[in-house]
């Protein structure tokens, strides 16, 4: 009798794959906004990390690159993560497909509570931005985790190269965002943080670190580094086409050096 409850449900489950598969709504991205917000970073930090992202989706440079792909259209969320058991989903799932749909998103950032405190785990952060892909509700043509942070330690939580890989074997690309400024949230003393994120965080096919190197820069490197991934060009033609922060890619195509 039970094997044969569990061949129904498995018949069940079956058939209804298809049916959700269907459901899912397409996309030329996903797109996980993952934030620093550990113990180095405070509120005011974190407001001003938010609205670099409220300026940027909501840029004519960012919506043309949207509009400008096959569906027209990327769906985002916003996550901040602090320690292993801490990583909040400040904006769930949202379809970006024109102006009105990237205000309401940056009123959305900017209006939600900080919840994510503790210390750097980056690789429970990169797993969580994994699950929110997986369960998405979304087809997307190209999936990608964006990490932002002004420190590639991680101290607690599953290993990094561990988490990245996992990450990676899924086809999802890790891009970076070094945050260097001191009156941003501080730059690390004892080594050079972007090619520690070439080196232990970013990774799969194309992808990049680019860096804010002062206040003024960071709403322009996340608005540089929001178009580098929803336009999806060769790096060189997206370098070429783009002035600002600096973006770091190596010869196989991934960010490797200055």
């Amino acid at each position: 009798m039970r094997a044969f409850v569990r061949l129904v449900l498995s018949l069940l489950l079956a058939a209804a794959a298809p049916l959700a598969d269907a459901a899912a709504e397409d996309v030329d991205l996903e797109l996980v906004l993952l934030a620093d917000s550990s113990g180095s970073i405070d509120d005011a930090e974190i407001r001003f990390q938010r609205q670099g992202y409220a300026d940027a989706v909501t840029d004519p440079m960012v919506l043309s690159a949207i509009l400008d792909n096959a569906h027209g259209k990327i769906a985002v969320t916003y996550v901040e993560w602090g320690n292993a058991a801490s990583q909040d989903v400040v904006v769930g799932w949202t379809v970006i497909d024109g102006a009105d749909a990237a205000r309401r998103f940056a009123e959305a950032l900017m209006t939600a509570p900080r919840r994510a405190y503790g210390r750097n785990a980056i690789g429970s952060a990169l797993l969580k931005g994994k699950r929110l892909i997986e369960e998405s509700g979304h087809r997307g043509v190209r999936r990608v985790i964006d990490l932002s942070a002004d420190s590639a330690n991680s101290w607690n939580g599953p290993p990094l190269e561990t988490a990245r890989a996992e990450v990676v074997a899924a086809g999802i690309v890790i891009n970076g965002l070094a945050v260097l400024c001191r009156h941003c949230s501080g730059r690390p003393v004892r080594y050079d943080l972007e090619e520690a994120f070439a080196r232990l965080i970013i990774g799969g096919p194309g992808s990049f670190v680019v860096t804010a190197d002062s206040r003024a820069t960071f709403a322009d490197a996340v608005r540089k580094k929001l178009i580098l991934e929803i336009a999806a060009l060769p790096p060189e033609r997206n370098i070429a086409a783009l002035s600002g922060p600096q973006v770091r890619f190596g010869s196989d195509g991934e960010a490797r050096g200055k």
